[in-house]
């Protein structure tokens, strides 16, 4: 029965999806462990950050693998929602990365305010 799961492609899209829930995961604890350690609130967001962006790749190659057995139309406009809410998401967060990126580096005393 095993073997016969290793030549399905929903089973491997499953597995690229769960990689990806584990990714948040990891990204969480050590998002967790920073803050306990040294209280710092910015690079625990980042770490966070981090794992959804990375994460959401994941997510992304497991809907496409799925994407073999879309039949219907209404499958496939329920992939291109889910597969355009990914990708917006993904842009927000990298977006949001950068931003707080931007708050963490220090401004020089004498640089000039913007």
């Amino acid at each position: 029965m095993f073997f016969t799961n290793l030549f399905n492609y929903l089973f491997w899209a499953e597995i690229i999806e769960f990689v990806g829930a584990l990714v948040i995961i990891g990204y969480i604890v050590a998002a967790l462990i920073a803050l306990i350690r040294r209280l710092d609130i910015h690079q625990a967001r980042l770490l966070v950050i981090d794992g959804v962006i990375n994460s959401l790749s994941f997510k992304v190659a497991g809907s496409l693998l799925k994407t073999i057995e879309l039949r219907t139309w209404q499958q496939i406009l329920m992939f291109v929602a889910i597969a355009a809410l990914r990708i917006i998401l993904k842009r927000v967060f990298v977006w949001e990365r950068a931003e707080l990126a931007n708050q963490i580096i220090p401004q020089p005393p004498d640089a000039p305010l913007e």
